[in-house]
């Protein structure tokens, strides 16, 4: 009886071990799944900037509340302009109380008051255009006012407003109508946006040509990619940046193609990129971003423990190049701080690291060890690549409203005036007056 409820027994937890065992598949599986989609926002090559609301700390360490900004910030109160327009009220002859007369005001208080104009309705132009026939070679001559477009009935300001809704201002095509019938009661339909963003791409593509022209010769220029839809299959938006200007080109491919088409093959200057494979296939010519690596090498110690001492001396040897730089030391002295350099992270490299993840990072840096060290001989080439990320910020956030484009007409127009706008910027000059200044430009040529 005895040896009967134990056999029992032993079924009964060999029943719950096999549920148990199940249990923990299937939950393992579950954490593998959400790990894996975590992972697309937050990992080592997720920017700074991305990041989501990190917690802090209510309390200073004296247990004070820290509110707003640091102690010393400069401050940013707008200043008080100078009127244009001066509007008094009326006069009041007698006292609202006992009837008393009043004279002269005992005092005049100004407020200064910031306003816009109402809504102005479109205003139509005709405008005229002469045309002489030369009696001699019979070869016609045209004078056409510099305002008036070669094509279609939208004038200068319609075209240049229109695109920045779209592009600056991020509106949807329908609400770029909306906004031009309410403020200007111009009814157009989406479509219409659409070409009209079309004509104004055409127009300024040789503008587009030349900022390309102007990124091949540049001594130094920032690459990133990001991805990108068009008709719901994957493509890539490439960025090439530098002081001046910003090139956006979207192609399927992410290969050493479209560095050539883009670049050229000739290309001499330095390239400041991250660890892509195309970027070596296509020049030697390379700074490695020094921001990914290091972004990488925290992430990893937070997870192994292996990897802290790693962490902090990649810290520290950035740390130090960046302060021996900054006397601007002659050439012979940057030779020699990039060959201690070298030493030093050669001796991190080739310590004995028993983790697999330890393994494969060390092994990505030191498939790109002759790209880490070139911004020290090479003046005017950063060691990150953060001018390329902040130049695709902006495109990030319209592709989560755009969703995806639908075909190749789209990506031009995009890719268009995105590098235009975004080069006028840099440049510190306002889009809506170079867009139109340049409109007016290319009607000249016409």
């Amino acid at each position: 009886m005895l040896l009967r409820l134990i056999c029992l027994n032993c079924e009964r937890l060999q029943e719950n071990v096999q549920k148990l065992t199940e249990e923990n598949s299937k939950l393992k599986e579950e954490n593998a799944e959400l790990k894996r989609r975590l992972a697309l926002y937050e990992n080592p090559n997720t920017p700074p900037s991305l990041s989501r609301y990190p917690r802090r700390s209510r309390k200073q360490k004296d247990g004070k509340r820290f509110p707003g900004r640091p102690k010393g910030h400069p401050g940013s109160t707008r200043p008080k302009p100078k009127p244009d327009v001066v509007k008094a009220p009326e006069r009041k002859e007698r006292c609202e109380r006992c009837g008393t007369p009043l004279g002269e005001p005992s005092y005049v208080n100004h407020r200064i008051v910031e306003e816009i104009s109402n809504p102005q309705p479109r205003q139509v132009i005709d405008f005229l255009e002469f045309e002489w026939k030369c009696k001699a070679c019979k070869a016609y001559t045209v004078s056409r006012h510099p305002d008036c477009p070669p094509d279609g009935w939208f004038g200068k300001n319609v075209l240049a407003q229109t695109t920045l809704m779209k592009f600056e201002e991020r509106l949807p095509l329908q609400k770029v109508a909306e906004v031009l019938e309410r403020q200007y009661e111009l009814a157009m339909t989406p479509a219409t946006v659409l070409d009209i963003t079309r004509r104004v791409s055409n127009w300024l593509r040789p503008e587009y040509e030349a900022v390309k022209e102007r990124i091949r010769n540049s001594e130094v220029v920032y690459a990133d990619e990001t991805g990108e839809k068009v008709d719901g299959g994957n493509h890539w938006l490439w960025c090439f940046t530098t002081d001046t200007e910003t090139l956006y080109v979207i192609r399927k491919s992410r290969g050493k193609k479209v560095l050539e088409e883009t670049l050229g093959k000739d290309f001499e200057g330095f390239l400041v990129c991250d660890g892509w494979k195309s970027y070596p296939s296509f020049t030697r010519k390379i700074q490695r971003d020094w921001a990914h690596m290091l972004r990488e090498a925290k992430c990893l110690a937070q997870d192994v423990k292996e990897a802290e001492p790693l962490n902090l001396a990649l810290h520290k040897l950035f740390e130090d190049i960046n302060v021996s730089l900054m006397d601007k030391p002659p050439p012979k002295e940057r030779r020699r701080l990039k060959r201690k350099a070298k030493r030093r992270l050669r001796y991190w490299l080739n310590k004995q690291y028993k983790s697999p993840e330890t393994k494969r990072f060390i092994q990505k840096v030191r498939n790109g060890f002759e790209y880490w060290f070139t911004f020290i001989t090479i003046p005017g080439v950063e060691p990150t690549n953060n001018r390329a990320e902040r130049a695709l910020k902006e495109p990030v956030v319209q592709r989560k409203i755009i969703g995806t484009f639908r075909n190749r007409k789209g990506t031009r127009i995009y890719e268009t005036l995105m590098t235009l706008m975004t080069t006028w910027k840099q440049r510190g000059l306002n889009p809506s007056t170079a867009l139109a200044d340049a409109l007016t430009a290319t009607w000249a040529k016409s």
